[in-house]
């Protein structure tokens, strides 16, 4: 299922590498030329993410208050930081999201770049048996590992079928691959070769300096993408996976430069240099664009206190007014007379008609006089 997911993903990959490598004839200048359209298709999605974390940036004076206010309270901080980037509109983990970008692509490019004959090419399991049939009659002994194929097989087999094409020329979609570049063998594992280093010459040397040069410039590519996004309080959660990150993106460089073929590494070399490029420039479109939006939000605000300050002398002076009016018109006098007016409460006084005999207030028909016989 797996295998299958991965074939398919690789598919929009490997034509245009393919279509690159019969334009260039060259498979390292198809790797850099796939990196910079790779680079230019995510543009639309990087520049959402680095928008964010300039602007984060911005703010992290205001981050910084808050943490120091809710210091001894965790709650309230996260709750207060949260508000902040929702009304900033900021999301702290977008720009390491994207960071992470370049790992599926480079798993999916390593697929394509081991298995040239099923992955670049897209032969079927049948063709790419005829060809080693073919292959296997002309003399070619494929290596093989405690008995097992070699996990570079096909590379092999490519390597084989570039020295004698003319006898595959019946088989279609079969491609010349020329691993060569600069004078190295792209196909080439590093680490393999380093005890050749002194005595290997230029195509050794060359090859050991890939992994060296593509940490370096992965290294410096990750201070230029912290020195536009702020490096924050060190307590930060946003600035720690940054640190992070600036330190994990090198030593993967190195990791992959020398245990996997070279033409991984000039993949990663050209990637470093196009998100340098794209990081200088957008550092600074984006600074200066916050810049002019920072200054016409803080004149709309000026507006608005102006207004709401307008809007209270408008309320004190309609209040004054009605104040004024009330006396003149004789409303106070008016209630004064209101209140002599009540009726007195009931039960205070009887009146004559309800006063019988000697005694006063003995009402109803079962008074009678001579109840005591007096």
């Amino acid at each position: 299922m797996f295998s299958t997911i991965g074939y398919y993903i690789c598919i929009p990959f490997a034509w245009i590498l393919r279509a690159f490598y019969n334009l260039t004839g060259s498979y390292g200048w198809a790797l850099v030329l796939f990196t910079l359209v790779v680079k230019l298709v995510l543009l639309p999605f990087q520049l959402k993410s680095k928008k964010s974390m300039i602007r984060m940036n911005k703010f992290q004076p205001k981050m910084k208050e808050i943490q120091e206010k809710y210091a001894n309270n965790q709650q309230k901080m996260n709750e207060e930081l949260q508000l902040l980037y929702a009304q900033e509109g900021i999301n702290p983990m977008s720009g390491c999201l994207w960071s992470l970008l370049p790992f599926p692509i480079i798993i999916a490019l390593y697929s394509i770049i081991r298995q040239p004959l099923s992955r670049f090419m897209l032969l079927s399991g049948e063709t790419i048996e005829r060809v080693r049939e073919i292959a296997t009659g002309l003399g070619y002994v494929a290596e093989t590992t405690n008995g097992r194929a070699s996990f570079y097989e096909e590379i092999q087999l490519a390597q084989f079928v570039h020295d004698k094409i003319e006898s595959f020329a019946d088989i279609k979609g079969l491609i010349r691959m020329d691993y060569s570049f600069l004078g190295l063998d792209l196909t080439t594992i590093p680490q393999n070769v380093l005890k050749q280093f002194f005595s290997g010459g230029w195509p050794v040397i060359g090859l050991v300096l890939i992994p060296i040069i593509s940490a370096a410039l992965s290294f410096f590519q990750s201070k230029v993408a912290m020195a536009g996004n702020g490096q924050g309080d060190k307590n930060d959660a946003a600035a720690r996976s940054s640190r992070t990150m600036m330190l994990m993106m090198p030593v993967m460089s190195l990791w992959i430069g020398f245990t996997l073929p070279a033409a991984l590494g000039v993949y990663w070399i050209a990637n470093s240099v196009f998100q340098t490029i794209q990081d200088v420039i957008l550092n600074k479109f984006f600074s200066e664009r916050m810049e002019r939006e920072e200054t016409e939000k803080e004149r709309k605000k000026r507006e608005e206190r102006v207004a709401k300050m307008m809007a209270a002398r408008e309320q004190q002076r309609q209040y004054q007014e009605a104040v004024a009016n009330r006396g003149k018109t004789g409303k106070p006098a008016q209630k004064k007379q209101e209140k002599e007016k009540k009726p007195e409460k009931k039960g205070t006084s009887t009146s004559e008609a309800g006063r019988i005999g000697d005694r006063p207030y003995a009402r109803g028909r079962a008074y009678d006089p001579e109840h005591y016989g007096e």
